[in-house]
């Protein structure tokens, strides 16, 4: 009545805003006592402001109101969730093999992708390089005099420098150990930003050709072979054949480019350099507001300049500017995001599972909701509750699926054979933990809104005189029950034929002819003093002598020295011009070289198909070559190679021209998948020292290293062995991505198709018992069990059949994702679309015939008396 009296105040009109601003689901419980408030104040006062402030101490316990209607949503859903425990259990295992499966893809994306580099503003720092545009294994290497012009040139970018990795030998302080090191120009380490906790880094005057040799140390090895030497800045220590003076040791967490434990500066001579020597490589920080696109502009007007001043040596190839987190990862980021696309189809299949469990369940809560309208209770109402379920379902499902993700990631990595660089960090660390928390939130939404919104659509009249059966809903449910099975079913479609070509395409990788035979074959690295073993007759005897020594180690059946393991991380490529054929420099093809001393083919066994093997001879004349059939049939197709000649090179170098007196059968020498280029052979020369050592054994080669070693210690004890492995060891680490991708994708198809299984079961088995009835009158009345079980096999197998058909047609859309990670097998490979449907099947008729053959096994009568 206080209200009626004064409607028109501006104290009223503010009060019915106050009141329109109020939570919607709190303003009826709150309106009589605001009502009541305002009139008692008003009467007592006649003060705006002291209404107002009687209103104020009411709207500031909404947030505590709000807040405890939420934990009471929360309490009753608990209770609910325990109520039935097999659904609440069946759904919890779900989500956390969905939200483990995610996280653990996540983390290594995370790892691989997403997580900063461990420098200084890493978002600024680019690899700068060139490309080939006919040739994608020559990619993002400099030569040295194009980086020297660049940097000479340069406007958008600061502190540009050039690395290039290799080996070295420590001696002193210990045994000869063999080291990762890299040469690294003055600029590299200052664009990383990392200040050493010793000493300097280098500087422009370090870098001179006639300067001082100096070195810098990683913490790791500061620590494991100089005892973390408080005095080790301005001591010389013995690298190679030299001793550099020590300025600097770096923190743990820097490794540049990959696990380098030491940095030398690097000293090259522009008057000895080639402009067509590629086997640098090179980074920069961009000024503050430059963009990389804007750098890579710069860049390419730059090397078009540098072309047109030295037409001799344009070999057409095109500048190269990307984020250094980019250029790191661009081996790995391809299949990251296939397998992220997985395990996203792996995840929708659980949440469609989960929510087919909760429709299930929601109907089965007809008679419930019926009455809780009847009451009273909104849409809204009803909405918020179940979906206060399902965030708790999800919450607890997340939080499952982290310690799985937990417990298995060590067990992902131990399928790594390889040792990753550094800065690639696995861990559930914050940024994952955050992403399986907003999963979790996601999940809950995506598995229950369904549910949820069609079980708040309730017809009050027919549900409380159905006693609660199946509700209203249930021809809805009927129908969104089987779209979530036939989504389930397509998903796990489009991931069988995934796990199918990766599957075949890794065991074709594996089976191809390597063109040699790597069983009982061991590879090493041997480095030897420089100086005490220069290039020419002293290397040449010491190699002559070690071979001789190694091959009559018993169990030894051959060994042979080369620069370059099939394999290996050591290859080395030129270009070459046929004679009679000159090309320009941009046209000039590579070919993979390597060079071998004789009895190299026969310890591999590479047969030689032609022509001869090198001998003693050849050292004296050097100038013979032994190449591939691949060489021959790219540049004389149907004729002999014998007598031809090549020159390597450029054409302003003048090289010397090299007979083939060989063909040997092509091979597997330097890419395991892919376009891998033809080989050729040269013997070893008089400025080339092969330090790969071959040993062919009887038996098991890896038991032949302590002899090996002991062999080559009594030779010369200062005389390293590194990097040993057997070659099938090699073809493992070099087919790790492969073997990887298919594990994980047979893996996610595996439980996908489980998944889907067990949806096809579920929805079988609650039409089963919403028609039990219906089952017992058709047997009363004597349907046989035959067409009982038809009627229901068909309408299982209808789901499956229409999933299988979608599924088909989305895995020729979704797997050309995977096409560049295939060998020897197309994204519509035949025989990957013909099993995929079988196993489907296969499994969608075990899965809908075991409720169906339940149906009929129940007693008619006892059936019917229940109803």
């Amino acid at each position: 009545m206080a209200l009626a009296r004064h409607r028109e105040t501006g104290v009223l009109r503010l009060y019915r805003h106050c009141l329109a601003l109020y939570p919607s689901e709190f303003r009826d419980e709150y309106a009589h006592e605001l009502c009541l408030t305002f009139a008692d104040r008003w009467r007592e006062e006649r003060s705006p402001r002291v209404c107002l402030e009687g209103l104020s101490g009411i709207l500031q316990e909404a947030p505590k109101e709000h807040f405890h209607v939420i934990l009471k949503d929360l309490r009753y859903a608990l209770r609910i969730l325990r109520k039935d425990t097999t659904v609440t259990l069946a759904a919890l295992a779900i989500l956390a093999l969905g939200i483990g499966a995610t996280t653990l893809v996540f983390s290594l994306a995370n790892g691989l992708l997403l997580r900063p580099l461990p420098y200084a503003d890493p978002g600024r720092i680019v690899a700068i390089g060139e490309y080939s545009p006919k040739d994608p294994n020559e990619y993002g290497q400099i030569s040295f005099l194009n980086f020297r012009d660049y940097a000479a040139r340069e406007r958008l970018v600061e502190n540009v420098g050039v690395y290039n990795g290799y080996s070295v030998i420590l001696r002193g302080d210990g045994e000869a150990e063999n080291v990762p090191a890299e040469a690294v120009s003055d600029g590299v380490l200052r664009s990383l930003g990392v200040a050493p906790i010793l000493g300097r880094i280098f500087t422009r005057e370090d870098t001179a050709p006639n300067a001082p040799k100096v070195v810098i140390l990683s913490e790791e090895l500061w620590t494991r072979r100089y005892s973390r030497d408080p005095q080790i800045v301005g001591r010389s220590i013995e690298v190679d054949s030299g001793k550099p003076t020590v300025i600097g040791v770096m923190p743990a967490d820097l490794r540049f480019p990959s696990n380098t434990q030491l940095w030398l500066a690097d000293r090259s001579d522009p008057a000895k350099a080639a402009r067509t020597d590629y086997y640098m490589r090179a980074i920069a920080r961009l000024k503050p507001g430059v963009t990389v696109e804007q750098a890579a502009s710069e860049w390419e007007s730059i090397l078009q300049q540098i072309h047109r001043e030295n037409q001799a040596a344009n070999n057409n190839w095109k500048a190269l500017v990307t984020p250094l987190r980019t250029f790191a990862a661009a081996a790995f980021r391809k299949q990251v995001i296939a397998l992220l696309v997985a395990v996203a189809l792996l995840l929708a299949i659980a949440c469609a599972n989960v929510s087919n469990l909760l429709l299930v369940k929601a109907s089965a809560r007809g008679r419930e909701m019926a009455v809780r309208m009847a009451m009273g209770a909104s849409r809204t109402r009803l909405v918020r509750q179940l979906a206060s379920e399902s965030v708790l379902l999800g919450l607890a499902g997340g939080a499952l699926g982290t310690g799985l993700a937990y417990v298995g990631l060590p067990a992902l990595l131990s399928l790594i054979p390889v040792d990753l660089p550094r800065w690639m960090k696995f861990s559930l660390d914050g940024r994952v933990l955050l992403f399986s928390l907003a999963l979790s939130l996601a999940t809950s939404l995506a598995f229950g809104l369904a549910p949820a919104f069609g079980s708040s659509v309730v017809d009050l009249s027919s549900s409380l005189k159905e006693g609660g059966r199946a509700g209203s809903g249930g021809v809805r449910h009927k129908l969104l029950r089987g779209g979530l099975v036939v989504g389930e079913v397509a998903l796990s479609v489009i991931l069988l034929a995934g796990a199918g070509l990766t599957v075949r395409s890794f065991l074709a990788l594996r089976a191809q002819n390597l063109g040699y035979n790597p069983e009982h074959v061991l590879s090493m690295d041997v480095d030897y003093p420089d100086q005490r073993y220069p290039d020419g007759p002293k290397a040449h005897e010491m190699i002559r002598r070690l071979t001789a020594d190694i091959s009559s180690l018993p169990g030894v059946t051959s060994a042979a020295f080369t620069s370059g393991v099939p394999l290996g991380q050591d290859q080395w490529s030129r270009i070459y011009t046929i004679e009679g054929r000159p090309r320009a420099l941009k046209d000039m093809p590579f070919v993979n070289h390597v060079v071998t001393v004789p009895g190299y083919f026969a310890t591999l066994g590479i047969p030689l198909l032609e022509g001869r093997d090198f001998t003693e001879a050849d050292y004296d004349n050097q100038h013979v070559l032994v190449v591939t059939r691949a060489f021959t049939r790219m540049n004389w197709p149907g004729e002999s190679a014998i007598g031809k000649h090549v020159r390597f090179g450029p054409p302003v170098n003048n090289e010397p021209w090299f007979t083939i007196v060989g063909v040997a059968a092509d091979n597997r020498h330097d890419l395991l998948k892919g376009r891998g280029r033809p080989v050729v052979y040269l013997p070893y020369s008089a400025n080339v020292t092969p330090s790969s050592l071959l040993v062919r054994a009887s038996g098991d080669p890896a038991k032949m290293v302590s002899a090996i070693r002991a062999r080559m210690r009594a030779f010369d004890p200062d005389i390293a062995l590194d990097h040993i492995v057997t070659l099938p060891q090699l073809i493992e680490r070099a087919s790790w991505q492969d073997r990887f991708l298919a594990i994980l994708f047979l893996a996610f198809a595996v439980m996908a198709l489980t998944l889907a299984a067990v949806g096809l079961y579920a929805a079988l088995s609650y039409t089963v018992s919403l028609h039990s009835r219906e089952i017992g009158i058709r047997m009363a009345l004597g349907a046989s069990t035959a067409s009982v079980q038809g009627m229901l096999l068909r309408q299982g197998m209808a789901l499956a059949v229409a999933g299988l058909a979608i599924g088909l047609a989305g895995a020729l859309a979704m797997t050309r994702l995977l096409e560049s990670q295939l060998y020897a097998i197309s994204t519509s490979d035949p025989i990957t679309y013909a099993v995929t449907p079988l196993v489907l099947l296969a499994v969608a008729t075990l899965a809908v015939l075991v409720p169906a053959r339940r149906a009929t096994r129940v007693d008619p009568a006892i059936v019917l008396r229940s109803e």
